[in-house]
């Protein structure tokens, strides 16, 4: 089993929603997170003053896969729906998962994600 999290721009949420439901990739956790990557930031004026704002509102999405397979088509679909060309498109992590229980059932391993 593999854990996807992805860190996108707010703006693409939609789009990424709807590329993982054309794969049929339904168990998604969504979350708004802050943080910041090469472009550090921006300044804005702010009641007169100029202010540094470092810490960017991002997407964070996270998938659990139960094969390379399904990673592979899961990042490809991400990657597509959440391109702009622009820095601060986001990254990509994927990770091995030891176990998975789905807490109602008491099931374990792909029997808890599928």
């Amino acid at each position: 089993m593999i854990k996807i999290e992805a860190i996108v721009r707010e703006e693409k949420l939609e789009d990424i929603k709807e590329a993982l439901a054309k794969i049929e990739v339904n168990g998604v956790t969504v979350s708004q997170v802050m943080g910041c990557g090469k472009q550090k930031g921006y300044q804005e004026l702010v009641r007169g003053m100029e202010v540094s704002i470092t810490m960017r509102p991002k997407i964070k999405f996270e998938i659990i896969v139960s094969s390379e397979e399904w990673e592979q088509k899961t990042i490809k679909a991400i990657q597509e729906a959440a391109f702009t060309g622009n820095p601060g498109d986001g990254k990509i992590f994927s990770y091995d998962l030891r176990s998975v229980m789905r807490v109602r059932t008491k099931e374990i391993g792909t029997a808890a994600i599928n």
